[in-house]
């Protein structure tokens, strides 16, 4: 048996209740061989974009009609204005004060529009209600421009709006729903109008964005690239930014999109920071790889409070006065109890990569744990950052 494997035991020998579940764990964690603070390699691609191809959100504001009484009441007045102002522009003029808008409701359109979208190109777009609509069930939006974040018109979308579920109310106020219908979706309802404006034109440098900033990390990618495509190839210039400079062999007609396919698919080592996260709302505990804990000695007991009420009746007596009552009280019985903790001394370097995995295999609950984890950072061994939820 190895040094770790005899601390361990004799650990285990003197430990109880929760406090040996802590050992045990840390013992596990300890026997396992030591892994550098990276998760292994992974492709660029799954770890970093290319700038200029991230999509970009476009807006509208539109109307969807049809509805069966469920869409926006009379006091809504911009849907009362809007459709005031719809019948005008398709030649009738009529008081906004006479416009009855139950079946129609004011929404917001949204979609993700790609750069690399060209016109005609159909995207999916969703639509919320803006008023007191109870249901889009049924509606179909009018054609509605889409802007983008400079207010310049580059899409428009019109159809039938899904809701995926739907809300029935009766006269009476009872009723049935099923998912949630103020917003609906409609699958190739927007049609792209102008090729909107992309960052990427990789000429002769291309950019790379890290999706988690790292300054290790970007070093690697940096490295990786260069080894492949020769010194200079790729320069991190901060923790989320690597340029990329494209070789003259790539200057083609098409020759930049496949050295940032190539680019892309170089596998490299990811670095990851010690965090441990916590969120004592739901027990759950997230401990990374990197994690290390120092020299320190932890005892854990469990108190245990347990009350009971017991009801007592009394009865009025034989020939008791007028008046006189039945009395129910009741008698409280506290007890309180704690558990024998022990004092625990953990070696220094255990990773606790697999602290949570372990210790619920051996019964310790995960408030429990974080309570632990809690008591071993705020005596400065846990090196790690710890995030709470």
């Amino acid at each position: 048996m190895d040094s770790v494997g005899r601390r361990a035991s004799r650990a285990l020998e003197r430990v109880p209740g929760s406090a040996f579940a802590l050992a045990a764990a840390l013992a596990l964690a300890s026997a396992a061989p030591a892994r550098a603070a990276d998760s292994g390699a992974i492709r660029i691609k799954e770890i970093a974009r290319i700038a200029g191809t991230s999509p970009s959100t476009v807006i509208g504001y539109g109307l969807v009609v049809g509805l069966d009484g469920t869409g926006d009441g009379k006091s809504t007045l911009f849907t009362v204005q809007s459709v005031a102002n719809l019948l005008q522009n398709l030649g009738l003029t009529i008081d906004s004060k006479a416009v009855k808008v139950k079946n129609v409701a004011a929404v917001t359109v949204t979609a993700d529009l790609s750069p690399f979208a060209r016109p005609g190109s159909a995207i999916d777009v969703t639509v919320s209600s803006l008023g007191d609509a109870s249901s889009l069930q049924g509606g179909i939006l009018l054609r509605t421009i889409l802007l983008d974040g400079n207010g310049e018109p580059v899409a428009e979308a019109q159809g039938p709006v899904s809701i995926g579920g739907y809300n029935v109310q009766t006269a009476s106020g009872s009723g049935t729903r099923k998912n949630h219908s103020t917003v609906g979706r409609i699958p190739g309802g927007g049609a792209v109008a102008r090729v909107p404006a992309s960052a990427l034109a990789p000429d002769s440098t291309a950019t790379l964005l890290l999706r988690e900033p790292d300054v290790t990390t970007a070093r690697r990618v940096s490295e990786a690239v260069s080894e492949k495509f020769g010194e200079g190839s790729a320069e991190a210039l901060d923790p989320l930014t690597v340029r990329l400079n494209i070789p003259s062999a790539y200057r083609t007609p098409g020759g930049a999109i496949a050295f940032l396919s190539d680019v892309e698919n170089i596998a490299v080592s990811v670095d990851v920071a010690a965090r441990v996260v916590l969120n004592e709302r739901t027990g759950t505990i997230v401990v990374g790889g990197g994690v290390k804990i120092l020299p320190v000695a932890v005892s854990h007991g469990s108190l245990s409070i347990k009350i009971r009420s017991t009801p007592v009746v009394s009865q009025p007596e034989s020939f008791a006065p007028p008046g006189a009552a039945t009395v129910v009280t009741n008698v409280d019985d506290i007890s309180a109890g704690e558990e024998a903790g022990g004092l625990v001394l953990l070696e220094g370097g255990a990773s606790v990569a697999e602290l949570a995995q372990a210790l619920n295999a051996l019964g310790v609950t995960p408030r429990d744990m974080i309570a632990i984890l809690q008591a071993i950072r705020s005596a400065g061994a846990l090196q790690a950052e710890v995030v709470v939820q």
